[in-house]
């Protein structure tokens, strides 16, 4: 039953390097907890790099581009764990020089996913696969402009969330126009049962580039904004958590287009 909720090729690691991971995991934790490093919104902007890199990581695993002792550390979901561990070592060494701490994380996370993406670039690059993404990216740009526009227009209290918050609206953005382009036009499939549902539902007609994906994107969207609009008063009274779980969820949408994104261009 619970199989049937969770995406396609959930795994777990080998139990030698679950334990290394959730050591690593714990120890980061727990450094975090006893340092508490400020929490700002433009710190957990920075992130934005760490949020592709664990989608990237996750390309090497499909395509099998990774040596057997670090594979599986890269499946799903240890890539969360091994990600969100160096993200968060990298959090604390950057809280050594205060007035640079969002610029070294995202520095950090940038130097990490360069070499990621070169390797991903290198197993070989789909023509086809690479001018869908761009489009993919193209369009998404202002689609999540104007869903961003309408939403601070419509109720000007989400602007308290700042980078943040449009962040969370275009990586969801991204990730419903780069699903929809994926299965319409390169013959992906779904991984998570409930978008599969809302990619199959027959009957929808068709549009230019995303097919009968548009009712996905719309619900991503939708989805996206209400959730903004429920954090602003979170952010604006409690902006350290409201900024850490604002952030957790722009992750859930721009790592998976990351994903897509990359996926697409090197296996298409």
């Amino acid at each position: 039953m619970v199989s049937a909720l969770l995406p396609a090729g959930t795994t777990l690691p080998p139990l030698p390097h679950l334990v290394v991971l959730l050591l690593a995991t714990a120890g980061v934790v727990a450094a975090l907890r006893r340092r508490r490093p400020a929490v700002t919104g433009r710190r957990v902007l920075a992130l934005a790099p760490w949020m592709a890199l664990g989608s990237a990581t996750h390309v090497l695993y499909v395509v099998d581009a990774l040596p057997p002792l670090l594979a599986p550390f890269a499946g799903s979901p240890a890539v969360y764990l091994t990600v969100g561990s160096l993200a968060g070592a990298a959090w604390l060494a950057a809280a050594a020089r205060p007035d640079r701490v969002a610029a070294t994380i995202a520095a950090a996370g940038a130097l990490c996913l360069v070499p990621v993406v070169a390797v991903a670039v290198g197993t070989g690059v789909s023509p086809v696969g690479a001018r869908w993404s761009t489009l993919a990216l193209a369009l998404t740009v202002p689609v999540a402009g104007a869903t961003w526009a309408g939403l601070t227009r419509a109720r000007p209290e989400t602007g308290v969330t700042g980078g943040v918050g449009g962040l969370a609206v275009f990586g969801h953005a991204l990730d419903g126009v780069s699903t929809a382009v994926g299965t319409t036009q390169l013959g992906f499939g779904e991984r998570t049962p409930l978008s599969r549902i809302l990619l199959e539902v027959g009957g929808l007609p068709s549009l230019p580039v995303i097919g009968e994906g548009w009712l996905f994107l719309l619900v991503k969207l939708a989805v996206a904004s209400a959730v903004v609009w429920l954090f602003a008063a979170y952010v604006r009274e409690e902006p350290a958590e409201g900024y850490l779980l604002l952030g957790f969820v722009a992750a859930m949408g721009l790592g998976p287009a990351a994903h897509n994104l990359l996926l697409f261009s090197v296996a298409a």
